[in-house]
């Protein structure tokens, strides 16, 4: 039964962070979209907040190197990458967005060769990163003639929000400090939605007044608050105490499927073969980087799927 259990958690994640791209697009309709991301991590901020306190006692950071924690995860992994993501989901679709966010684990390890010398890339390592960005690269079939598109600076931007999640993650690491995953999401979300404020205050096209506030506004900021961040993050954490970290990232490649499945749904929003073909290289990629952190796991994965 716990087999079961964990496998429509992990469907259920996947649904659920793949779907938040769905209604990513479709909030930008009545949010200008740093305000958007800044109000959504308001909500989701106090709510992990409350639930930092209630199920740890370290639920606040007490030294400097916890502060400094806090202060990596709130600017990159909360600030920048939903600023650059939400600003980039204007000018993009649903499913494109989500397979350029898959980059991350991949941008993750070639983040960790500069900072963190220690894990070196392997000949085979080099080739799995490169083959990720060329999934890109397809992804977005730039023109040689206009590389200013609308869908490449899109497209750019969302990279921008996976590379800032990529960097994040890995500083993350170099900081010497132990603080629970709870108490860290928590206070990252509070000051990263401060952040986004202070961004979208300097940005003239937004303000308070620009928000449209009707029913289909209001769902989809309450999706985006409540099941995507806040629950999806309460299922993640369960996860990864008992799949582990290896098993976790390949949500980001599950994920995707669903971003077009509920775009094409929702927005009528249309999945080329070039999204489909990047997403493919791109998980090849994945696979490259990780195959001996996959190829330990596969035996596990056999005896669950056995267990069944």
């Amino acid at each position: 039964m716990t087999s079961y259990r964990n496998v429509a958690l992990f469907v259920l994640l996947a649904a659920v962070w793949g779907s938040a791209f769905m209604a990513i697009k479709a909030g930008l309709a009545y949010f200008p979209p740093v305000l958007f991301a800044a109000v959504r991590y308001d909500i989701a901020g106090l709510l992990m907040l409350g639930y930092a306190v209630y199920v740890t006692d370290h639920w606040r950071p007490r030294n400097r190197g916890e502060w400094a924690l806090i202060a990596v995860g709130a600017t990159l992994m909360i600030a920048a990458y939903h600023a650059f993501l939400f600003v980039g989901e204007q000018y993009t679709t649903s499913a494109v967005a989500a397979v350029v966010v898959s980059l991350s684990p991949i941008l993750t390890t070639g983040f960790a060769r500069v900072f963190l010398p220690s894990e070196r890339l392997t000949p085979l390592g080099l080739a799995g990163l490169l083959l990720g960005l060329v999934g890109v690269v397809v992804l977005s079939q730039p023109d040689p003639n206009n590389l200013l598109t609308e869908d490449v600076v899109g497209q750019l931007l969302v990279f921008a929000a996976a590379a800032s999640f990529a960097l994040g993650s890995v500083l993350t690491r170099r900081i010497d400090a132990q603080l629970p995953i709870e108490t860290m999401e928590a206070w990252s979300m509070v000051f990263g939605a401060l952040l986004m404020h202070v961004v979208s205050f300097a940005r003239p096209s937004e303000s308070i007044a620009a928000i449209r506030w009707t029913p289909d506004a209001i769902l989809a900021l309450g999706y985006l608050s409540i099941a995507a961040s806040a629950i999806g993050f309460l299922v993640y954490f369960d996860l990864l105490e008992k799949l582990g970290p290896i098993e976790i990232n390949l949500v980001s490649y599950v994920a995707p499927i669903f971003a077009a499945l509920s775009g094409w749904f929702f927005l009528s929003e249309p999945v080329t073969i070039s999204t489909g073909t990047g997403f493919l290289v791109i998980f090849a990629g994945f696979c490259l980087l990780k195959r001996r952190a996959l190829a330990r796991e596969l035996p596990r994965i056999r005896a669950v799927v056995g267990d069944r």
